[in-house]
């Protein structure tokens, strides 16, 4: 049967195209029910024929139908493996997805699993469910009339399969909606309907799950007085059409919410046209808006521009009332006046990007209470308020809770619990919240994606050999770090007969096995980038991949990508060649070991020769740069040794860089410039290119105080004049002062995005750190998924393989270079977060007396580094029983001084390194200063300059 819609609309140039839409209904949708005497037995029969149930009020055999706002704001109890046998219309799915495209993946997850009993059914294709609708019919009002349809076509079915026996020993639908009038009108029709909690709160032995229902009590709230009769705190979000309205008048901005991690009561808004931000401060101001939201910003005037505090604050003040907090908080003084920015204050938010959050509930709450306060482990998401019946059971756990509203009227967003993750300090447990909390896909790969692999046993195919180099009589060989199975690339040097040299970068031919659009390759582009955690590594391929068949291992056969240039003794290239090819490195080194030969004159062989030019080529490389304006920087890199039962670190030391750790670097920048070279050239439009933006001048301000507090000038006018400055930028005595700066200068720098390249002008492609005018990762393909769209370009470029549509659409790779800066920056921090969980557990059993250094002053606090383990941290100086009134910052020095002693960046200090469990259960690294040593509060009086801060 054949619906047709027949409509017109205007085109881009003004003229009229009508179009027809047509939509076809069937008889033989089947209804999924296992057994059904009418539909007959087919592989869409998914429901029990006769379904167990749990409810003590609904105690009869049924099938659920949930509406769409059920599924969408109660997935974390439908996720429960309690609910089976439920059928999800399209009608509702389709909903979700328009709405919220997580909760449908979510959904589409459990449909998978044929455990869980869950049919979607085609309603909007069956001839007797399918609905049109009616004139001055609201869509909503429409698709509650269509789910009404099919859960009483379902109804009368199921009896008519019964063969017409009475309803109550047939299988029935129960309807699971919220809405008030859709239960009336279904009630009306004959249809069971419960609300989500009536039937939650109905099964046996499921008393936990009514934690996890949703809290939407107060989401549809308008009134300035709640229902608890507390007033508005907050001032009202604007409506999205006056938001767009005011977006097209430039009246208000749009951007990313982004919270303060050192100070709760300031944001930063990223504007989406041209790259600008706002400064938000203050509750007020903040208005409910959580980290990641898309908000609508508003400009205040100039006079009421300021500038970030020198403050740490941290969300602690829950015990106040609401009111005080807000009224108290909102106004931060003593802002420097010559670093004002850009302030406004956020109006309505566009669209929220809300996520489950990891934590603990606050130590604080009464146990006895049902309504408890949740701290979130990220500290620029807000507390939240949840209400569960289990909080003496929580409170030693790490839980999970989603946020369900943020009323007006509260200081805090209202959320529910979701899950238990485990106890709080458990190794396992904290792996698994780190792993959340940064977006780190981590599941087993799928049947799926398996099923892509390679069979083995594997070997190298005849056909390959004739297509590609055949480059398995160089001495070619890799070095990485040690412990390390996913070698991406390996190296080789050898001389020509004309005096010049023949140099090869050789990297693992990833696309060979990963073909697009299959499973394998989706989810390599979902997971983006391998993640390297402290004690683990989650694999971006599967580890037949990463640490088999691509991983360049010593004397096997291997596929590789191959870069080939003719170099002079000078290191000036005279050709270059990219070609697929099959190599056998000779060995496996570590950089120690690569050191080891290279230093030893007794060692002559040929990988040791190849090293040792190598080696020398890549000082003058990397001189080169240097002298061009590269930047070299420093992070405090920390290695643990990791006991080989109990997997708890036993020791700790910072990274040590050799040559060949330069060695390595160098070639692996080179191959990523000549890459980018010739797909840019090949491809102007579609290239997979990396830019790291030059900083904006104030981003330095704080190096360049800090060095001239030391008597030191750096010059920041370009990344030439900063290179040089830190190169001459010494002092005697003070060996670390050097890399301090470099650690400074890292902090100013902008981020490294992937981008197409026909995106952007070229001028914007500029990479400022290596001072190249052109960049592309290429040499880490098993890790990186920008490698393998990159590896593809140059493979089509060479005539290696056939291009493929999304390969060579700029909107679909920038959208793909989106997500890759995502899964990047979240990898990283990920990382930086294992080696703070394992800094815990080492200190944890070692209480440990260091010397660190000043990194930088704020108003009540010094952040402090430890450079023997790399260590970063803060030192409170209301914890040394300093109270506020008695220090005085001097923003322009940058210094704090307590009494007589004065600290400025830089300075020297002792510390105590211990863990504790702060308030919220949220065990951390305390630093605490025994030297210099600061005077008991009462024998210390307030400077009559200095004003109390507010």
């Amino acid at each position: 049967m054949l619906k047709s819609k027949t409509f017109v609309k205007k085109t881009k140039k003004g003229g009229i195209l009508k179009v027809v839409r047509e939509h076809y209904l069937r008889d033989d949708v089947w209804c999924g029910a296992n057994g059904c005497s009418i539909c007959g037995q087919s592989e869409a029969s998914v429901l029990d024929p006769l379904p167990q149930s749990l409810s003590s009020s609904c105690d009869f055999p049924h099938y659920l139908i949930p509406d769409t706002n059920v599924l969408l704001h109660q997935i974390d109890v439908i996720e429960d493996p309690v609910f089976k046998n439920v059928i999800l219309l399209q009608t509702v799915l389709e909903e979700v997805k328009h709405l919220n495209f997580g909760v449908y993946k979510r959904a589409r997850s459990i449909i998978s699993d044929p455990e869980r009993k869950f049919y979607v059914f085609s309603n909007e294709h069956h001839r007797s469910t399918y609905i049109e609708r009616k004139k001055d019919e609201s869509s909503n009002d429409r698709n509650d009339r269509a789910i009404r349809t099919a859960a009483s076509w379902y109804g009368d079915h199921l009896q008519e399969c019964e063969g017409g026996k009475d309803v109550e020993t047939c299988v029935q639908v129960v309807l699971l909606t919220n809405d008030r009038a859709n239960r009336e009108k279904a009630h009306a029709d004959g249809i069971v309907t419960y609300t989500i909690q009536q039937y939650v709160e109905s099964l046996d032995g499921c008393a936990d799950l009514v934690d996890r229902l949703a809290n939407l009590q107060h989401s549809k709230q308008k009134q300035a007085i709640d229902g608890r009769g507390k007033q508005c705190l907050f001032p009202e979000h604007i409506p999205l059409v006056k938001i767009h309205s005011g977006i097209k008048s430039g009246k208000y901005k749009q951007g990313t919410f982004h919270g303060s991690r050192e100070n709760y009561l300031e944001a930063t808004v990223y504007l989406k046209d041209g790259g600008d931000e706002v400064f938000i401060q203050g509750l007020i101001n903040l208005n409910r808006a959580v980290n990641e939201d898309l908000v609508a910003v508003e400009l205040l005037s100039q006079e009421e521009w300021t500038a970030p505090s020198e403050l740490v604050l941290d969300d602690a003040d829950h015990s106040e009332s609401e009111e005080e907090i807000t009224s108290k908080k909102t106004q931060i003084l003593d802002n420097n006046k010559n670093k004002l920015k850009k302030t406004g204050k956020v109006v309505g938010i566009i669209k929220r990007n809300w996520r489950p959050y990891c934590g603990v509930l606050s130590s604080s709450g009464n146990l006895q209470s049902t309504r408890q306060l949740f701290v979130p482990a990220e500290k620029c998401v807000p507390r939240i308020r949840i209400e569960t019946r289990q909080a003496e059971t929580l409170r030693s756990q790490r839980i999970v809770v989603s946020i369900d509203s943020w009323p007006r009227s509260s200081r805090y967003p209202v959320g529910h619990f979701v899950r238990k993750l485990g106890e709080i300090g458990d190794k396992a447990t904290e792996n698994e919240l780190l792993l959340l909390e940064h977006d780190v896909p981590h599941l087993a790969f799928s049947a799926s994606v398996q099923k892509d692999l390679p069979v083995m046993p594997w070997a190298i195919a005849e056909e390959e050999v004739s297509r590609r180099l055949d480059l398995r009589d160089l001495s070619i060989c890799s070095v990485d770090p040690p412990g390390c199975t996913d070698i991406d690339d390996a190296l080789h040097w050898m001389k020509l007969d004309n005096g010049n040299y023949e140099v090869g970068v050789h990297i693992a031919d990833v696309t060979h096995f990963i073909q697009p659009g299959t499973a394998l390759d989706e989810e390599a582009a979902n997971r983006g980038t391998t993640v390297y955690l402290t004690d683990q590594r989650i694999d971006m391929v599967p580890e037949l991949l990463s640490s088999n068949l691509c991983s360049l291992r010593s004397n096997v056969d291997r596929y590789a990508f191959s870069s080939i240039w003719e170099m002079t003794p000078d290191a000036d290239v005279i050709s270059t060649k990219f070609t697929k090819s099959i190599i056998r490195s000779k060995a496996s080194l570590t950089y120690a070991e690569a050191q080891l030969r290279i230093d030893d004159l007794s060692l002559n062989d040929d990988v040791t020769v190849s090293l040792r030019n190598l080696n020398k080529l890549a000082k003058i490389l990397k001189q080169r740069r240097i002298d061009n304006g590269a930047l070299t920087l420093a992070s405090s890199e920390v290695r643990f040794f990791i006991d080989n039962e109990t997997h708890d670190p036993i020791d700790v030391e910072t990274k040590q860089l050799r040559d060949t750790n330069s060695l390595v670097e160098e070639f692996m920048l080179l191959a990523n410039i000549s890459v980018a070279k010739h797909i840019h050239q090949r491809f102007p439009e579609f290239a997979v290119l990396r830019r790291h933006p030059s900083p904006p001048p104030s981003n330095y301000d704080i190096l360049v105080k800090a060095a001239r507090s030391k008597g030191v000038e750096i010059k920041v006018d370009s990344a030439k004049a900063l290179a040089v400055s830190l190169d001459k930028a010494h002092l005697p005595g003070e060996p670390y002062f050097n890399t301090m700066l470099r650690i400074l200068a890292t902090r100013c720098m902008m981020q490294a995005v992937y981008f197409c390249s026909g995106m952007l002008p070229k001028d914007e492609y500029r990479h400022y750190g290596l001072a190249t005018p052109i960049y592309t990762h290429f040499t880490s393909p098993i890790r990186r998924y920008s490698d393998i769209l990159v590896h593809r370009l140059l493979a089509v470029s060479i005539g290696a393989m056939n291009s493929y549509p999304d390969l060579l659409n700029k909107d679909k790779v920038q959208k793909q270079c989106n997500h890759l800066n995502h899964r990047h920056k979240m990898a990283q921090y990920a990382g930086r977060a294992s080696v703070d969980l394992h800094t815990q557990l080492f200190f944890k059993k070692r209480p440990s007396t260091e010397d660190g250094f000043v990194l930088f002053v704020r108003k009540n606090a010094l952040q402090v580094l430890v450079p023997k383990f790399g260590l970063q941290g803060t030192v409170y100086m209301n914890q040394l029983g300093v109270d506020e009134q008695l220090l005085a910052f001097n923003e322009e020095e940058p210094s704090l001084a307590v009494g007589d002693v004065k600290f400025k960046m830089f300075d020297k200090v002792t510390l105590q390194i211990s863990v504790e469990q702060n308030a919220t259960q949220n065990s951390f690294v305390k630093f605490m200063l025994t030297s210099p040593q600061i005077l008991a509060t009462n024998q210390m009086e307030p400077s009559p300059k200095k004003k109390k801060l507010k």
